[in-house]
């Protein structure tokens, strides 16, 4: 077979699909954006931030894709539905990637912090799944990518209420995966590991910290942005036509290493 007549070449071909990209205007959800719509989607960037999900998709559109803007509070399960039922046409795919974190001890966190990181990691995401699952379950298709964590496996100090939201989002999502599959939809999750974004920030400003983390790492350093890309393109597109109810672990070997010391060889 020539390679240019091979099915095989259209797997990740996202052409006439539509994506909801919530949390679009920076990091992780403003390169998904870009790659999806590199791929051919037409994407919705969805921010509680107006101004960066239009600058997000005047990007796409930049480069020849599709892109729209609309603010979206995830947290507000009213916002939530209406953007969902607005986006025009079917909503093939729904990558969901805002998160907040209180580094603190778990005998140091108030009540008010507590909420804070439950209401958008855990109920925001509670919102997303519930409102495009229920859309793409009457049209029967539809992809939802959900962003969890490394933290959903392991954790450190200071990370326990993180950690326990990440993994409930990720019990969640493999949850739909079994509720919704004999509706053609497919959930699925990805785990990034230490990733340079505004989540992160205040890691980055301390060398210490920082190096750390990326001594932690198989090659030695953080991640981009753009490195979760190719996960969310997979997940979207026919190439995982038979992946749901996943964990996706984009980490550089977190999970795989115990790196708090390095025996003598």
């Amino acid at each position: 077979m020539h390679a240019s007549s091979s099915p095989y070449r259209t797997l990740f071909d996202l052409s006439g699909k539509t994506a909801l990209v919530v949390g679009a205007g920076s990091g992780i959800g403003q390169a998904a954006a870009e790659g999806l719509a590199a791929f051919g989607a037409r994407v919705v960037c969805a921010d509680v931030r107006l101004e960066p999900a239009q600058a997000t998709a005047e990007t796409l559109r930049a480069h020849g894709g599709q892109g729209e803007a609309v603010r979206l509070d995830v947290t507000k399960q009213s916002e939530v539905e209406a953007v969902v039922g607005e986006v025009a046409g079917a909503l093939d795919v729904l990558v969901c990637t805002p998160a907040v974190n209180v580094r603190k001890p778990l005998l140091e966190l108030s009540e008010a912090e507590f909420d804070r990181v439950v209401a958008l990691n855990l109920k925001g995401s509670f919102f997303a799944l519930q409102a495009a699952g229920r859309r793409m379950a009457a049209q029967g298709r539809g992809s939802v990518i959900l962003f969890s964590s490394i933290r959903s496996q392991v954790v450190e100090p200071g990370q326990g209420v993180y950690a326990a939201t990440k993994a409930g989002a990720l019990q969640m999502a493999r949850a739909l995966a079994a509720e919704l599959g004999p509706k053609n939809v497919r959930v699925n999750a990805v785990a990034p590991g230490v990733v340079e974004t505004p989540l992160t920030q205040p890691i980055k400003d301390d060398p210490a910290w920082y190096d750390a983390y990326a001594q932690k790492s198989e090659l030695g350093r953080w991640a981009q942005p753009s490195e979760l890309v190719g996960a969310v393109v997979y997940l979207a597109s026919d190439a995982a036509s038979f992946v749901t109810g996943t964990l996706t672990v984009v980490d550089d070997g977190w999970l795989a290493v115990d790196g708090r010391f390095t025996p003598p060889l």
